[in-house]
């Protein structure tokens, strides 16, 4: 996060050779040919939604380090009624703000008419006092609800779902505080294949209010938010689930806290499909850590080897945002990582052989990413035409960025970059409604379809504002299958299994990862565009216990719940009436 030392913009756009005109790799398409960017609209409706909850980060005149990182935001059907819920990640009182009302963070309830209610007292997870950071869902202990663990500055707390509306704080009881560290983002995997999900943190650094220093200029409104660098990195923290309830810090055993990193964004996914889950940790201003699962209970850091630690060039960059997906038709997952402006989003193609090419410029993302300071990302198929499309949100660390470079502002418009189908992507963000490109300052990303209708809507969280709840109208114009895996043998959530969709020429690959975005929490179905096919062939899930169920002939534009040895399983997903 190079904050205050830039080159100017004309000198970077020389270095990146002006114009850009970029070679294209010639991967097979597996896009519907039909274009669809023009019948697509993304609309604000949080204030409409009853979604009056504002961010506060907590700004002072000392420019702590906490305050301008915001706050994630996550789907969680937490009735467990098939429609998604959600929940905004807050920040908290300081030694130097002190507000009459302390913040808390907020669960809402999808009311299933187009409408939220704030049902956090009730629930019982406001998280009062905690400088909340990120957000993860996950069903920890196979009961049936999904459980709430919420990271912050200095602690974290595991919220139990009582599976009656309300929840238990079990963090003391389960033994994932996660004491003394600035937790960022969190991911709910099983690494050990032993059934229960496991956790997974990427740590920050060690800022405190006692270690606060001035970076930027000693003169009126110049001072800012420093550079990471300035503070030591944090390890990450591995707790493994004991299966009753209670956990255990692995971190230093298993390997995964074997040196400190400046983590932000972090991804569990099986990057060589081998069945063993791997962890991708985005690194601020140092290289990134790629994880691979030795599938002993231990891991190797292969970042380098792989190809993913660093840029193309050999630069660290401002690590912060990340997700995975097979954006060719290959069958192996791609990575995408968002940094800070002046540098690039990097897109690492997965090449199936254990590394990775870094096709930032022949995908044709690197331009508009470059004048933007990304945070919350994901792939998900906007326009169900059967490829995965790009979505970054951003917005710049420093509030008075402009005192220093006239042409960059601390609120920026989102991205969206159109698959075309071959590893190439499109900027498509204004063709999608004034809403999606209105600036903001930008971090958590989350992505679901919480109204039902067959397309994903985007809920974003903003630093200091309130979010805003993205609802995709039109991308329902073609067809679509969402998936819900149910797991016995392997974990309940079923987090690690991969799974393949064929429809006629069309074959799809998707695994259910963990993690994703920044410091947020995803819906936990499987989306698949078909564009204009009517039935889905295939649908092959391959679980982490090892079993594989096979289904054939489903009609589209449903959601279909596969439980794992039994196959279709009747569940309802309501309609929702806006």
């Amino acid at each position: 996060m190079n904050l205050l030392t830039r080159l100017s913009r004309r000198q970077c756009l020389k270095a990146l050779g002006g114009t850009l005109v970029l070679p294209v790799f010639a991967y097979p398409g597996t896009r519907d040919q039909h274009t669809s960017e023009n019948t697509v609209r993304f609309v604000d409706v949080a204030r409409a939604a009853g979604i009056t909850f504002v961010h506060d980060n907590a700004a002072s005149h000392e420019k702590y380090l906490i305050e301008t990182m915001g706050s994630g935001c996550g789907w969680i059907d937490y009735d467990q009624n098939g429609l998604l819920d959600l929940y905004l990640v807050n920040g908290a009182a300081t030694q130097l703000y002190q507000p009459a009302h302390p913040p808390r963070s907020a669960l809402y309830r999808n009311n299933g008419d187009g409408t939220f209610t704030d049902v956090t007292e009730k629930a019982g997870v406001g998280g009062e006092g905690l400088f909340g950071m990120g957000v993860a869902v996950g069903d920890y202990d196979n009961d049936g609800y999904p459980d709430l663990y919420v990271l912050g500055y200095g602690r974290a707390i595991l919220y139990h779902n009582n599976g009656d509306g309300t929840f238990s704080d079990v963090t003391a009881k389960a033994g994932v505080a996660n004491t003394g560290k600035w937790g960022s983002s969190a991911a709910w995997f099983d690494y050990n294949n032993d059934g229960y999900l496991d956790l997974v943190i990427a740590n920050y650094v060690d800022w405190s209010p006692k270690n606060n220093v001035w970076c930027g200029e000693r003169k009126p409104g110049y001072r800012g938010y420093c550079h990471p660098d300035v503070y030591h990195g944090q390890t990450p923290t591995l707790y493994r689930n004991n299966g009753n309830g209670t956990f255990t810090d692995v971190s230093q055993a298993s390997g995964i806290g074997a040196k400190p990193g400046n983590g932000l964004g972090v991804v569990t996914f099986d990057y060589d499909n081998d069945g063993w889950q791997d962890v991708f940790i985005a690194n601020d201003s140092m290289p990134n850590f790629l994880l691979r699962n030795n599938h002993d209970g231990t891991f190797r850091e292969v970042a380098f080897a792989s190809g993913v630690a660093v840029s193309q060039d050999g630069k660290s960059e401002a690590g912060m945002g990340a997700d995975a997906a097979d954006i060719t038709g290959s069958g192996w997952l791609d990575l995408i990582v968002t940094h800070l402006d002046f540098e690039l989003a990097r897109l690492y193609r997965n090449r199936g052989d254990g590394t990775f090419d870094d096709a930032t410029l022949t995908s044709q993302l690197g331009y508009a990413t470059f004048q933007l300071s990304g945070f919350g990302t994901r792939f998900f198929d906007y326009d169900n035409d059967g490829a995965r499309d790009l979505f970054i949100a951003n917005g710049h660390i420093l509030d008075n960025i402009e005192l220093y470079h006239t042409e960059t502002h601390y609120r920026e418009p989102k991205l969206m970059f159109r698959n075309l189908g071959h590893g190439v992507f499109t900027n498509v963000s204004h063709s999608l409604g004034p809403d999606l490109v209105q600036p903001r300052v930008s971090r958590g990303v989350a992505v679901a379809d919480f109204d039902n209708d067959g397309d994903l809507d985007i809920l974003v969280s903003n630093n200091g504002e309130p979010p805003q709840l993205l609802r995709n109208d039109g991308g329902n114009r073609y067809h679509w299958l969402q998936i819900f895996l149910i797991g016995t043998r392997s974990n309940r959530d079923g987090v690690g299994a991969r799974v393949k969709v064929a429809a006629q020429d069309l074959v799809q690959h998707d695994q259910r990862k963990g993690g994703m975005s920044y410091q947020s929490a995803q819906d936990p179905r499987l989306h698949f565009g078909l564009g204009g096919r009517r039935e889905v062939d295939l649908v092959e899930v391959r679980w982490p216990s090892g079993v594989v169920d096979r289904i054939e002939k489903l009609a589209s534009n449903q959601v279909v719940t596969i439980e794992e040895g039994k196959g279709v399983v009747p569940r309802r997903w309501p309609s929702v009436k806006v």
